[in-house]
C-alpha cells in the first residue's frame, strides 16, 4: 500500500509473472554489462587506459580501478533488494558521468552518448517491474 500526495491510501497493483520476469531480465542485462565493465577496469586492460586518455582523463591505472570499485558498489547495492533503489540512484549518477564525458569529446550520439540513457532506462524499468516500492513511487499502469 502507498500514500498519494493527498494522504489517501492506495494499493499498488501486483504485476504479472511475465512482467516480473521481464524486469528481472532487464535488470540482469544491466548488471551483466556493469560486471564486465567493472572487471576490465579493475584488471585494467590497455584499451581501458587508452579510452580514458581519449575521454580526457589521466591514463592512470588507479583511476580506472577506482571507477571499477565504484561500479562494483553500485552493482551490489542494485542487486540487493533492500538497497536496490539506492543502487539505481548511484548507477544513474555513474551513467550521467559517462554521458557527460562522451558529450564533452563529441562522441556519436546514438551509439556512445546515449548509451548511459539506454542503461538507465533498462535499470529503472527493470526495477520498476520487479519492485513494488518503486511502483508505489511511480504509479504508472502497465
Amino acid at each position: 500500500m502507498s500514500v498519494d500526495t493527498a494522504g489517501q491510501a492506495n494499493e499498488v497493483a501486483p504485476v504479472s509473472n511475465a512482467a516480473l520476469w521481464t524486469g528481472r531480465v532487464m535488470s540482469a542485462l544491466v548488471v551483466l554489462f556493469l560486471i564486465f565493465d567493472a572487471t576490465i577496469k579493475l584488471i585494467p586492460i590497455q584499451p581501458v587506459i587508452d579510452s580514458m586518455n581519449e575521454l580526457g582523463y589521466p591514463p592512470a591505472v588507479g583511476l580506472a580501478r577506482g571507477i571499477g570499485i565504484v561500479t562494483v558498489v553500485c552493482i551490489v547495492l542494485y542487486v540487493w533488494p533492500r538497497t536496490a533503489v539506492l543502487g539505481a540512484i548511484l548507477m544513474t549518477g555513474l551513467f550521467g558521468g559517462a554521458i557527460a564525458s562522451h558529450l564533452r569529446i563529441g562522441s556519436p550520439v546514438f551509439s556512445h552518448l546515449l548509451f548511459g540513457v539506454y542503461l538507465g532506462l533498462l535499470a529503472w524499468g527493470g526495477l520498476w517491474l520487479r519492485d513494488r516500492r518503486v511502483r508505489a513511487m511511480m504509479p504508472w499502469r502497465i
